[in-house]
């Protein structure tokens, strides 16, 4: 687990409202790059590279939104999901897939995920999307 605080950069604009967010990633050039890129916003942002490790951290503190990738070694992103499911509080979820079928975003709706954006994404659809499912009403968006 690795922790990184927030830093102020010309290009980057605050995301409107200050959150923890994990990052849950068994890529770890993806979890770098996505934590570089939510700092530059001025959000806080834990890095794990499994679920188990993820699940530990959250007996400890909570998080304000997760990131979530769905297809890791075990667990995977769906037992996961479900882990989070019996938890409360529970992070927003986000899940970030390179695997975008209508099946597997019916099925993290189902268990509780506020979005579902395929990899690659666009700084643009990854922070639109973490606005959304901090919103609170946010419903699944395909």
């Amino acid at each position: 687990m690795e922790t990184v605080r927030p830093t102020r950069h010309a290009r980057g604009m605050p995301l409107a409202l200050p959150c923890s967010v994990a990052v849950l990633d068994d890529e770890p050039a993806l979890r770098t790059a996505l934590a570089r890129l939510l700092r530059l916003h001025g959000l806080e942002v834990t890095l794990f590279a499994d679920g188990n490790e993820l699940l530990a951290a959250l007996d400890r503190r909570p998080f304000d939104a997760l990131l979530l990738d769905l297809h890791m070694p075990d667990p995977d992103g769906f037992e996961v999901l479900a882990a989070l499911a019996r938890r409360a509080p529970r992070p927003a979820v986000i899940v970030i897939t390179g695997h975008d079928t209508p099946e597997d975003a019916e099925r993290c709706r189902t268990l509780g995920a506020r979005q579902f954006l395929a990899k690659p994404l666009s700084e643009a659809v990854l922070l639109d999307g973490l606005r959304a499912a901090l919103a609170p009403s946010t419903q699944l968006v395909p």
